[in-house]
């Protein structure tokens, strides 16, 4: 795969050197790579996984709207480099899409932490980002997954796959099935009543850069799942990984807690980002806290009843035990 990475690197409009491209193994859906100079990275290389983005024209349309937007003076900017097509992106020979954007230096992400401040910082940076985006009208964006967080479409898509399941990973994943259904009843509510907005739709914590001198969130990544949403997607998701003090692919579940002082610090950095929040939606916080670990669970139990074909594996149960370890932070959620 470097091979191909290096063939798409020269159609971008860079200054052609001898770069060194760098797999990055972290991230379920594309493919990355750190190009550098020396020991210096100077972009960030990535093939856009097609199968899970059929439109990659309109996903980078809806990154070349935002993107302008988000330059707040305590924001990070990130910008893309045009393909010598003047595209922002290069399509090979194969088919592949490829996108080359700006490298954030003296920067770091994290899985997971039980750090107050980086849950404070990270949500500052996520009122920040909200507040950049708030005026922007919701039908002016391409919906490029759409039902991405729709508890029904993705209940739908579970109980087809359900359905065709092999008998030993139904019996494996028995406990995980019960489950499912019994939180499904509990969270199958409502959203009519929130504003739509423009949001991430994939806010974990490892999509926030932080810098390494100071501590400050700097901006948000991974910005594919831009579009429409509710904010409680975006504030629920990043919880799901802020209040849990392990990944999600954490086997041993004793080691899960719901960390209530984590959500409080995430809470008051959205306050301190003076983004302003409608009382619907303040009320449907906890909602949105419970909801998303569940979707997440119940996209990896999908996953792995279906055989694995979505979100990338080291090993055969990695999705299986994605799920309990998602299910059981649902249940301690939904039990607080």
């Amino acid at each position: 795969m470097e091979v191909a990475a290096a063939k798409a690197l020269k159609h971008f409009v860079i200054e052609q050197r001898d770069y060194k491209i760098h797999s990055v193994g972290q991230g379920y859906i594309n493919t990355t790579y750190r190009i550098q100079e020396g020991n210096r990275t100077l972009y960030i290389l990535q093939r856009i996984n097609h199968e899970v983005f059929p439109d990659v024209p309109a996903l980078m349309e809806n990154l070349r709207t935002i993107l302008p937007l988000l330059a707040a003076e305590d924001y990070h900017p990130i910008s893309f480099m045009h393909s010598k097509a003047r595209l922002p992106y290069y399509k090979d020979e194969e088919g592949a899409f490829w996108r080359l954007l700006t490298y954030v230096p003296n920067s770091v992400a994290f899985d997971f932490t039980n750090e107050s401040d980086i849950a404070f910082e990270a949500g500052r940076i996520l009122g920040v980002f909200h507040s950049c985006l708030e005026n922007i009208p919701a039908t002016s964006f391409r919906e490029v997954l759409p039902g991405f967080h729709d508890i029904s479409l993705r209940r739908e898509e579970y109980l087809l796959v359900l359905k065709q399941a092999i008998s030993e990973r139904l019996k494996s994943a028995s406990k995980e099935i019960d489950f499912a259904e019994e939180a499904f009843s509990k969270l199958d509510v409502g959203f009519d009543n929130l504003p739509v907005r423009i949001c991430h739709n994939d806010t974990k914590l490892n999509n926030i850069l932080f810098s390494k001198k100071t501590g400050k969130a700097l901006c948000l990544i991974d910005l594919d799942t831009v579009m429409p949403g509710y904010i409680i997607f975006d504030l629920g998701d990043a919880i799901r990984t802020l209040a849990n003090p392990v990944s999600e692919d954490e086997t041993d579940l004793k080691k899960i807690s719901f960390d209530l002082e984590m959500v409080s610090a995430f809470l008051k950095g959205i306050k301190k980002s003076k983004l302003t929040l409608s009382d619907s939606e303040k009320q449907a916080i906890p909602q949105g806290i419970a909801l998303m670990p569940y979707l997440h669970g119940l996209r990896a139990l999908t996953d792995y009843l279906n055989n694995d074909v979505y979100y990338q594996i080291s090993y055969a149960s990695q999705n299986l035990d994605r799920c309990r370890n998602l299910f059981c932070f649902t249940r301690m959620v939904l039990e607080n």
